[in-house]
């Protein structure tokens, strides 16, 4: 399974075309890309798939700040930490970084 591309059942009218869904992943890669080079101790968290959410990708800054975009599993993820030259974790091993919770809190409160 290629980065990004979805599991669909042959005759599925829901699925996306393979130009969308390489329009989607330079869109993500680009993003994180962007957000790796404008902020200080990015590091990569996989967040599994559960029952309301797709799996994703979280980077956090070392501030705290944060983004998340979907990736279809922790390989996939691996796969881009390394090309983006950050640290990979999976949050089910690792849980959340506090510095997370902190900047999650700070914006709360504005």
């Amino acid at each position: 399974m290629g980065l990004f591309s979805r599991r669909r059942s042959a005759g599925s009218a829901h699925g996306s075309s393979r130009r969308e869904q390489n329009a989607a992943k330079a869109a993500t890669i680009k993003h994180f890309q962007e957000f790796v080079a404008t902020r200080q101790g990015v590091e990569a968290y996989f967040e599994p798939e559960t029952p309301r959410e797709q799996s994703a990708l979280l980077l956090v800054a070392r501030d705290g700040e944060w983004t998340r975009r979907r990736i279809p599993d922790p390989t996939s993820g691996a796969q881009l930490a390394q090309e983006l030259g950050i640290p990979f974790y999976e949050v089910v091993k690792t849980g959340y970084p506090d510095a997370m919770r902190q900047w999650n809190r700070r914006q709360g409160r504005r």
